[in-house]
Formats: C-alpha cells, sequence, structure tokens
C-alpha cells in the first residue's frame, strides 16, 4: 500500500511537472508570435510565465513598448483563465479553438504621462497630414488649434493613467471592463459577440444585437472644462459652447447636421460629465446612427442613447450639403507658454519624482557647486546614479540626494 502510495505522488508530480512545461513553452511560442505580428507596432516584452493546475495563464510584470509614444504601457499582472487544464493546453497548442467560456483580466496597469507623449515624428507627421476635420476638439488655450495633450493633464495633477482591465466571453456574447483611478471608465456588454483568432489575426465577429457602451467620467470632464476655460481665459459655459461648434463644424465638413438633442447632450456632457450609455453597431455605418434625410424628422429614433440612467430622445443626424471650414493662418498668442515639441532644453524637476526619468539626460548639481551631468541610472531613498561617458565605456556617479541643490532634465517642455 505504502508503495502504490508512493508511486501515485511520484506520477502526480511527474504529471504537474509536465502539465507545468508544456503550458511554459507553448506560452512562450504563442507570446513569441505576437512579438512577431506586433513588431511593426511597439514591442512586447512578456515578463514571467506562470500557471496553475486549475487552467490559469499568469505573466507577471509585462509591458507593452509603443513605437508612437515615450511612455511603456505596464502590466504588473495578466491572468488568462480557460477553465480547466485541458482548455488551457488547447487554447496555447491552437489559438483558433478557444474555449466557450474564458476570462482575461489585466492588473496593475499604468501609463506615466511624458508632457510630450507622442514622438517628435508622430506629431510632425500629425501637423502635416491633410486628414479630415477632428470631431472632438478640445482647445485649452485661445488657439483653437492648441488642443488638450498630455501636458495638459500633468498640469491637472494628473500624472499618470492606472487601473485595471477584464475581458469575460461566454457563449451569451461578449463583456469588457476598462476601470481606471480617478479618469473614469469604460463597460461594453456585446451579446452574441466572440473572439476568434486566425491567421494572427484577433477577430470580434458580433451578432444582431448591438453592443452597449457605458461611459463614466469620475468627474474628469468637469476638471478638464475649468482648467481649459481657464487657459483660454473665457467662462466654462462659452468654453463648451466652443467645443460644441467645432463638433458641428466637423460633422459638415461630413455632409451631416446634428440634432438640437446631440447638441444639447455635448454641451451637457462637456460641463457635467457623469455616465453614458450609448447602443451602437460595429458593423452598420457611423456604427448604427440614425442618418435622417436633408430637413426631415426621424421616423425611428432608433439610437438608444442614456444620460445618468435616463433615456435622452431625438438624438440622430442628418445629411446636408458638406461645408468645408477655412483654417487660419495665424495662431493667437497663448495665454501660457505651451510645450513645443521640437524645442529641447534644461528643465527643472522635483528629486521626489526623479525615478520617472530613468535612463533620461540629467544635470546634478550638489551642495558643493559641483555639477554631474549624464544619464540617470537608478534611484533609491537614500542617493541616485549618473553615468557619464568616458574613454571605453561609462562610469556611474553615486550621489547622495541631501547632498543634491538642483536637479534638471533635458527634455522637450514648455518654452523658456
Amino acid at each position: 500500500m505504502k508503495r502504490l502510495l508512493t508511486t501515485l505522488v511520484v506520477l502526480v508530480l511527474v504529471a504537474l511537472a509536465t502539465f507545468k512545461a508544456g503550458v511554459w513553452w507553448l506560452a512562450d511560442q504563442r507570446l513569441a508570435d505576437a512579438r512577431q505580428a506586433l513588431e511593426e507596432y511597439g514591442v512586447l516584452h512578456r515578463g514571467n510565465i506562470s500557471s496553475g493546475v486549475e487552467g490559469r495563464l499568469v505573466l507577471n510584470g509585462a509591458s507593452w513598448q509603443d513605437f508612437e509614444l515615450t511612455q511603456p504601457l505596464n502590466i504588473a499582472r495578466a491572468e488568462f483563465d480557460a477553465g480547466s487544464p485541458i482548455g488551457l493546453l488547447t487554447s496555447l497548442a491552437n489559438p483558433a479553438s478557444l474555449p466557450a467560456r474564458w476570462t482575461l483580466r489585466l492588473e496593475g496597469l499604468s501609463l506615466t504621462l511624458d508632457p510630450t507623449m507622442l514622438r517628435n515624428w508622430v506629431t510632425a507627421e500629425g501637423a502635416n497630414s491633410e486628414g479630415e476635420q477632428a470631431l472632438f476638439l478640445l482647445s485649452c488655450a485661445p488657439d483653437p488649434r492648441q488642443q488638450l495633450g498630455s501636458g495638459d493633464l500633468i498640469r491637472m495633477g494628473i500624472t499618470a493613467l492606472a487601473g485595471e482591465a477584464f475581458l469575460r466571453q461566454t457563449p451569451e456574447g461578449l463583456h469588457a471592463e476598462l476601470n481606471t483611478i480617478n479618469t473614469g471608465s469604460l463597460e461594453l456588454d456585446w451579446p452574441a459577440a466572440r473572439v476568434r483568432f486566425q491567421d494572427s489575426e484577433t477577430l470580434v465577429s458580433g451578432g444582431s444585437e448591438p453592443l452597449q457602451l457605458t461611459l463614466r467620467d469620475a468627474g474628469l470632464m468637469r476638471r478638464i472644462t475649468a482648467y481649459c476655460a481657464r487657459e483660454a481665459g473665457v467662462e466654462t459655459g462659452e468654453w463648451a459652447r466652443r467645443s460644441l461648434d467645432a463638433l458641428v463644424v466637423g460633422l459638415r465638413a461630413r455632409g451631416l447636421e446634428p440634432s438640437d438633442q446631440l447638441k444639447a447632450l455635448y454641451r451637457q456632457w462637456l460641463l457635467e460629465g457623469g455616465e453614458l450609455t450609448v447602443s451602437l453597431q460595429p458593423e452598420q455605418p457611423l456604427f448604427g446612427i440614425p442618418v435622417t434625410a436633408d430637413g426631415a424628422e426621424p421616423v425611428d429614433p432608433g439610437w438608444s442613447v442614456a444620460y445618468n440612467g435616463a433615456r435622452v430622445p431625438d438624438v440622430y443626424l442628418s445629411k446636408a450639403k458638406p461645408v468645408i471650414p477655412e483654417r487660419p493662418d495665424i495662431a493667437v498668442e497663448p495665454v501660457v507658454p505651451r510645450e513645443i515639441p521640437n524645442v529641447e532644453g534644461w528643465h527643472q524637476a522635483d528629486l521626489a519624482d526623479a525615478g520617472q526619468w530613468i535612463d533620461h539626460k540629467v544635470r546634478v548639481t550638489l551642495s558643493n557647486d559641483n555639477v554631474v551631468e549624464g544619464r540617470l541610472v537608478s534611484v533609491s531613498e537614500k542617493e541616485l546614479e549618473v553615468a557619464r561617458l568616458v574613454a571605453g565605456g561609462e562610469v556611474a556617479y553615486p550621489m547622495l540626494i541631501r547632498a543634491i541643490t538642483n536637479f534638471e532634465v533635458w527634455r522637450r517642455g514648455r518654452a523658456q
């Protein structure tokens, strides 16, 4: 009996080790495929791989560095639950055969904001492109072309975006959530929708029913409106009117005219924020938003929109003759200096936030008036290290934080 029990224990341990080794190898292969498929857009770091016998795959310390952004999206923990060990192995061996029920949870999402989040070549391309008139223009300066950016969010006290995401697939449909700290949330319910993987692509096929999208702003819109109105030198009501005019101009450039209720709803959202629920059909033109003939009332105001739990009727678009707006040649002088992406220089930074400038070029002034300039290597509670280029490589200089009198970063930023 003892020998049988010992044999069973050994077999269980061997099976468990084989299962975990198989999951690790298959997950590594699938993530390598994902990195290759995404290499045109950015770099995916998978972090550490672990698994559970209940059918879970866990990645710890993963990140995504988009080539268009200056900061990476960090993912402290990513968990895929296939519901069973067989389902997990099958999903990793052949992603096209996902089980009918599975969940994906992303915890510890964080994106540190930089005054200029978009890289120089991205902003230059956007400035020179001849695209359509933008719809949602939130200008935070007298010049309407100076739009809300990451630098404005930092000055509002939002230095990073953080939260978690959740995706659940069932036979009944798809449910997804994105919850952030102090910046709102998104919630999606799509009946009969299903996520499929085919030829290294992720496809989402929906049913005949529309998806329900709920946006909660957690007070963010009131903060943005107050900040942008102050920067533009106008009252909040006037700023909301200008933003609404920009939406109307953008729609008219596309040959569309918003209904009075749609304009009132957009203005109210800018001023108060709140909870907004809309019904969308991604496969339909304009996501299923009803468009009537020129000047006609809709026979069926079929777009389902709710604001703070109350249904809003008569929200639709009408066909109109396209009106292309004229763009001003001269920009209005802003109230405060703005970030200039192509201008670099030394900018004083808070020593308490030095950790966010790792690998950046910094200049440190010590209490004895010595100045050390180089690449910031590490930051701890008591000291920081700056690496300087010398013949044959780099030399790191550790410096006590209490001996530092000035800390500067070489970066793009506000005009001096």
